[in-house]
């Protein structure tokens, strides 16, 4: 059983399985599912929610404890890992982790990247482009979202270090859904990275 608040809104965190009913939200925005993830194994109908009630839908909820945390990781080759240190470490201000001769551990904003020694092929091939609002995106690319104040410090951070951009720090659809900061940089084996910052984090999968 789920209750909704006054706005007739459900709101939950954590993983939430519908199973053995109808699927059809209203479409009179009085409900949304905010910061959680809906697995759907049969149809859930709802045609009109009340703004005080609730929802009993033999639903299991998985809740994550506060100590849980889900970090990403990536693994990228480099052709120089002592230019990769300066750059993660000093440029972008990574946190160092485990190494070896071969490979070194990075904590960026709180993900793992890994940069692998591959002085035979350890540049990053050649990439295309996509066009994203206008702009030419460099494809394969990764990196994370930020808030707008981190955003802008780590943009002036790159400018003094004299990091050359891709992509000029600059707003992305601007007056539309999912409006967003963005700037594209390179490592020094030209792998492409990409930061993020929305205003409001709601519009990061908007349409």
């Amino acid at each position: 059983m789920y209750n909704f608040d006054q706005q007739g809104e459900l709101r939950f965190q954590g993983h939430l399985v519908l199973s053995g009913l109808e699927h059809r939200w209203p479409t009179n925005g009085c409900t949304t599912l905010d910061a959680g993830v809906v697995d759907v194994a049969g149809p859930l109908r709802v045609d009109r929610l009340p703004v005080r009630g609730h929802l009993d839908a033999h639903a299991e909820r998985r809740h994550h404890t506060p100590s849980q945390r889900f970090r990403f990781h990536l693994a990228v080759t480099v052709d120089d890992l002592a230019a990769a240190a300066e750059f993660y470490g000093l440029v972008l201000g990574c946190r160092r982790g485990r190494e070896s001769e071969h490979w070194i551990d990075w904590e960026l904003f709180g993900h793992q990247v890994v940069t692998h020694l591959d002085p035979d092929g350890g540049r990053a091939p050649v990439r295309v482009t996509s066009d994203v609002d206008g702009r030419h995106v460099p494809v394969p690319h990764f990196g994370v979202l930020l808030d707008v104040p981190t955003f802008h410090e780590l943009s002036d951070r790159l400018r003094v270090r004299g990091v050359a951009f891709v992509i000029e720090p600059s707003l992305r659809f601007e007056g539309q859904a999912g409006q967003h900061w963005t700037m594209f940089v390179l490592d020094p084996a030209g792998n492409a990275l990409e930061f993020k910052a929305f205003a409001d984090d709601g519009e990061v999968f908007a349409r």
